[in-house]
């Protein structure tokens, strides 16, 4: 139980170094340069257009899983019941949305053709950030169990 204790820590690091890291970069032509988004930057530009999206996606970029392993850590050093961990699994698949919704910008702004999209870094660590935290509720449920 003490690795997933450590390997959940460590996810209270990285979320909000995936937060700032490049997800994509993106422009209309490749020969004016490619603008980098992360998810911070993205919210950004959100809260000037759309102020429901941006809360949306506040929620599940940043509140639901740094919620989740907080909520983890609770469980972990038994400072909470483990009857939350259902509640848990339900940040965690809100979480995996936002993955899910910067996947569908990425392959709808390729699919335009007008724009250039590269996906970043940034992706990869916030899409494994997110699956590890469900790995270590998945792993932590079980372990309760047994």
């Amino acid at each position: 139980m003490s690795l997933l204790r450590y390997a959940n820590l460590t996810l209270l690091v990285l979320f909000p170094i995936a937060w700032f890291a490049p997800l994509m970069r993106a422009g209309l032509l490749p020969l004016f340069g490619l603008s980098e988004i992360s998810v911070i930057s993205g919210l950004q530009a959100l809260w000037d257009t759309d102020v429901i999206l941006a809360l949306l996606v506040t929620a599940f970029a940043l509140f639901a899983p740094y919620l989740k392993t907080i909520g983890l850590a609770l469980i972990h050093f038994r400072l909470a019941s483990p009857r939350l961990l259902p509640a848990l699994h339900i940040l965690g698949k809100l979480a995996m949305a936002d993955v899910f919704l910067i996947a569908l910008y990425i392959v709808v702004v390729k699919g335009v053709g007008l724009a250039t999209v590269e996906t970043a870094w940034g992706l990869y660590l916030f899409t494994g950030c997110i699956l590890a935290s469900l790995a270590i509720s998945i792993l932590t449920d079980r372990k309760r169990r047994a």
